[in-house]
């Protein structure tokens, strides 16, 4: 049976268990509290359940936990074949479950690093100035479509599971962003979305809207 955490997080799942253990031996109650929280936080945070991502034709899945910063229109985003694009944000907090899963199933065509600033991922400026990975991708219709995983404030490690070439299907988990963070997803013009900024999205079960 698959231990629903994920991998990157068992060696700070594990220091916080031997801190319980020793703390306790010691009987160090402070110590003790200090150590299970700090041991139930780490799992929180690292927790990657087993989702069901609903199907259908041209459906556009959330590709991370998060409130919705902003759905707009702009211009050409990082990666992005069009001139003009969709985009949506969403942001992470330290208390959402932060595994990445993938919008609409197809090819990974590039994947991009790029180094940069750790502002607060709320923030529009996050999007252009702060580290980042750009996933480019391409369904079977030909649409493409970019999904960038962006560090914050606190997050400083961006953690990316596919390489180029990759087929990937819909809620496909693809990678994570330790402790808090943003997701930003550049989509086809003509896509029709379904959330507006406020909403809460599951990543590979909330559906943020279809592709003509």
């Amino acid at each position: 049976m698959r231990i629903p955490v994920a991998r990157q997080g068992a060696p700070i799942i594990a220091v916080g268990l031997v801190l319980v253990i020793l703390f306790g031996w010691l009987g160090s109650r402070i110590g003790l509290s200090l150590a299970g929280l700090f041991t139930v936080f780490a799992i929180s945070f690292f927790r990657d359940p087993e989702r069901v991502s609903p199907r259908g034709a041209g459906v556009i899945l959330a590709p991370a936990d998060g409130r919705v910063l902003l759905v707009e229109e702009q211009g050409k985003g990082p990666g992005a074949a069009a001139e003009r694009t969709l985009k949506i944000s969403i942001f992470m907090s330290v208390f959402n479950c932060h595994v990445n899963r993938i919008p609409l199933g197809g090819v990974v065509e590039g994947i991009d690093y790029r180094p940069g600033k750790f502002f607060a991922a709320h923030q529009d400026r996050a999007s252009r100035q702060n580290e980042q990975n750009i996933l480019r991708l391409k369904t079977d219709k030909g649409d493409h479509f970019t999904v960038v995983q962006i560090a914050g404030l606190i997050a400083r490690r961006i953690v990316c599971w596919v390489r180029s070439g990759d087929r990937v299907g819909a809620g496909d988990r693809f990678g994570l962003i330790q402790f808090g963070s943003r997701v930003d997803l550049y989509l086809p013009l003509d896509s029709r979305i379904t959330i507006k900024r406020g909403d809460r999205t599951k990543a590979g079960l909330t559906v943020v809207g279809y592709v003509s």
